[in-house]
């Protein structure tokens, strides 16, 4: 017995359904451009049905019209049947209602939609079992490509071509939307004013470099976007490439901890967290730990994982969590490069970064990468980050939508800002915008906290 054999059995199909479509096409030929754009002739499972809807698609892409004459001459010129009106006559002798061809085109979605499921686990099936496949972490990121393509919508093939009509009307629906103040109309509010101000909201299909030199907060700053986004219930997904889960969720506790004082003072120093607490203090931490235990944040925190492996798993959970608002990847230069890569590693990291923009694309989410910067800012005079600082930036610059740089004076110049209370003080500087402006905005940063605060909220 051959062990990857495909199974049998029978696929999901609706024949009455491709009956009433086929039929209101060749009855009301004006019809066809509510279908062409949806359907296609793998949607029809009878072979005559198929060939049909093949041959209306082809005379309506070359005449711009269809009619009935044009199928029966055309089934007969090309000897598809000796009685091209026994194929016909069936489909058109019933009365079947335009009101009908709207769900008749939903079932043939969903069977074909299910049918492309069965066939991509057959696929798995057949992959998992061939003894030639011995990577198991391959064989896991190509089941989950292959199931991940399965599941998504296949209509509307004619929707890459848009005319302009179609885009500004989008485009004017987003201002009413803006105008009256719809959350919804902007992009991913990371509740820091200053940063949203500057972005309207980190857009869906982004990426976005976050990158600093060590120590400036890039981390820090992150995990309290991720809180932020995660307390209006939008799931982020985050994932970890140095610091285990618990580094991750202690971070996340001294965060919330900093907002609780007595008067001027923390209830809870960042130093007592890590001893033993009093009984006020515990009951105050225990406070903010029920606090954070409803957020939907999910943390992936595995060193050394590949571009597939991240997009595997990121898809695995969009599937899971379709509501996904945002995805945060800590970092680039620790993602571990494709196998025997022959090209140099400005390219390789170049091409990683094109591809992860593309799963946000995929996903239709914003991904925020964090990233080194070269050690030659530590030899400039003005420390400032510039773009040619990226880490082996190659294509970095190409393929992100924005990049923001982290910059701390007091890291520096430690006596000066003390002297001219400028510690702790953050700037976010705007490199980069496809959508927007460039610029610098403040933050301050409570670095015992790891907590960042926008000086207008003071």
């Amino acid at each position: 017995m051959n062990l990857i054999e495909p199974m049998t059995y029978d696929l999901p199909m609706d024949l009455s359904a491709e009956r009433q479509v086929l039929g209101i096409l060749i009855k009301h030929p004006s019809q066809i451009d509510r279908v062409v754009d949806r359907l296609r002739p793998a949607h029809f499972m009878d072979p005559a049905h198929r060939r049909i809807y093949e041959i209306i698609l082809d005379i309506y892409h070359k005449q711009g019209r269809i009619s009935y004459t044009q199928i029966y001459n055309r089934l007969h010129a090309d000897s598809i049947t000796d009685a091209p009106a026994e194929l016909l006559i069936p489909l058109t002798e019933s009365f079947v209602a335009l009101s009908e061809l709207e769900p008749s085109m939903d079932i043939l979605l969903h069977k074909e939609g299910i049918r492309r499921i069965v066939q991509a686990c057959d696929s798995v099936r057949a992959l998992a079992l061939d003894p030639k496949n011995e990577d198991l972490d391959a064989i896991q990121a190509k089941a989950q490509e292959l199931i991940f393509a399965a599941t998504q919508s296949i209509d509307a093939a004619g929707d890459d071509v848009k005319n302009l009509l179609e885009v500004l009307n989008k485009c004017y629906i987003n201002l009413l939307r803006r105008r009256e103040g719809d959350p919804e109309a902007y992009g991913l509010s990371v509740r820091f004013p200053s940063i949203d101000g500057m972005t309207t909201g980190f857009k869906k299909k982004d990426i976005i470099i976050l990158a600093a030199r060590p120590s400036m907060g890039k981390t820090a700053l992150v995990l309290n976007m991720a809180a932020n986004v995660a307390k209006r219930n939008i799931p982020v997904l985050f994932f970890s490439l140095e610091m285990d889960d618990e580094q991750i969720g202690d971070r996340i506790v001294l965060s919330e901890l900093f907002t609780h004082k007595a008067g001027d003072q923390h209830i809870v120093t960042s130093h007592e967290y890590q001893g033993r607490l009093s009984d006020d203090q515990f009951m105050v931490t225990q406070k903010v730990f029920n606090e954070l235990y409803p957020l939907p944040i999910s943390i992936v925190d595995k060193r050394g994982m590949t571009v597939p492996e991240i997009r595997a798993k990121a898809r695995k959970f969009k599937a899971e969590n379709p509501d996904l608002g945002l995805i945060i990847i800590d970092y680039l230069q620790l993602i571990k490069p494709p196998d025997n890569a022959s090209r140099s590693w400005t390219l390789i990291v170049g091409e990683m970064v094109r591809e992860l923009r593309d799963l946000a694309g995929e996903l239709d989410v914003p991904i925020i990468l964090l990233s080194q910067l070269n050690r030659g800012v530590e030899s400039r005079e003005n420390k400032r980050p510039m773009m040619s600082d990226l880490r082996d930036s190659g294509n970095i610059e190409e393929f992100a939508d924005v990049i923001m740089f982290l910059y701390r004076d007091d890291y520096y110049n430690p006596e000066k800002a003390r002297a001219e209370g400028t510690e702790g003080m953050v700037e976010v500087i705007f490199a980069k915008q496809r959508k927007g402006s460039t610029g610098t905005v403040q933050l301050r940063f409570i670095k015992e906290y790891t907590r960042f605060i926008d000086e207008y909220t003071k």
